[in-house]
């Protein structure tokens, strides 16, 4: 049953209840597509000239792909600019869990007319699966240079704060009562917690972080210069502690975090809450 007010059961094209992506998959394609395309934010829609759901362009270009088999419990939605273009604009997967919650495992959004930086390859061009296989430490300095954060190829097009009330409400409509996610960075977590997200997972090593980045603490010594990533003063902002992460200041891997939101609740978790704005 729907908890947000003015939201309703998802049904399918008999009336009966949808209750998770899988079962949304097992739909006929323009039936599942309808659902999945409400998903995508309204100004990304003007961005790339799609009207309503359609999914192609006034050029008659496809520019939504929905990979959502039948049988599994994820849906991936990549969205470009041009139908061949390697880099999505959008790009958003989620997943059935075991315990009747939906996770959203990746979410990235951006700008298609920013500069990019080839952060996800290592100085062989090879893939480095978010710098876990070897880092581009030129690109990420062009980067961090540029006011990105770790991981970010372009700069974003500042549209989360539009998509996450639909995937909300999406979430609600399939009588879900929780989100989860494993943020891949500390920057990450910091901005799930504008969003109403707790932690499952992870709360004692994000108080230790930013323990740890005051005076005295043992990261905030460690911001020596001896790298760019660990220039003094990088303490003082989400950036700048999340490019020494990155960087390995930690005693331990980032790693192992899991947060979770409840459907119309905030839980009110600030884990930085004295950080100082950044400056874009």
């Amino acid at each position: 049953m729907a908890r947000l007010p003015g939201n309703s059961q998802l049904l399918d094209a008999s009336g009966a209840p949808l209750r998770s992506i899988r079962a949304i998959n097992r739909l006929k394609v323009a039936e599942k597509e309808r659902h999945y395309a409400g998903l995508l934010p309204e100004r990304l829609r003007q961005l790339l000239g799609l009207s309503g759901y359609s999914m192609h362009n006034d050029s008659g270009e496809r520019l939504v792909t929905f990979i959502a088999p039948q049988g599994l419990a994820l849906v991936r939605i990549e969205v470009r600019k041009r139908p061949d273009d390697s880099d999505t604009v959008f790009f958003l997967e989620l997943s059935d869990t075991q315990f009747h919650q939906l996770e959203l495992c990746f979410c990235v959004i951006c700008d298609p007319s920013a500069p990019r930086f080839d952060v996800d390859v290592d100085e062989h061009g090879k893939i480095n699966w978010f710098a876990s296989h070897g880092r581009n430490i030129a690109e990420e300095l062009r980067s961090m240079r540029a006011g990105l954060f770790p991981n970010q190829t372009r700069r974003g097009l500042q549209l989360f704060s539009e998509f996450f009330p639909l995937l909300e409400r999406f979430t609600d409509a399939l009588g879900i009562e929780m989100i989860v996610a494993e943020p891949l960075s500390y920057d990450n977590a910091i901005r799930y917690e504008k969003y109403g997200f707790d932690y499952l997972r992870g709360k004692r090593l994000m108080r230790e972080i930013d323990r740890e980045f005051r005076p005295e603490g043992r990261y905030y010594k460690r911001l020596d210069g001896s790298t760019p990533f660990r220039m003094p003063g990088m303490e003082r902002t989400v950036r700048g502690r999340s490019w020494a992460i990155h960087d390995g200041i930690m005693d331990e891997p980032w790693d192992d975090v899991q947060i979770y939101k409840v459907i119309g609740v905030n839980a009110g978790v600030e884990m930085f809450p004295d950080r100082e704005q950044e400056k874009r």
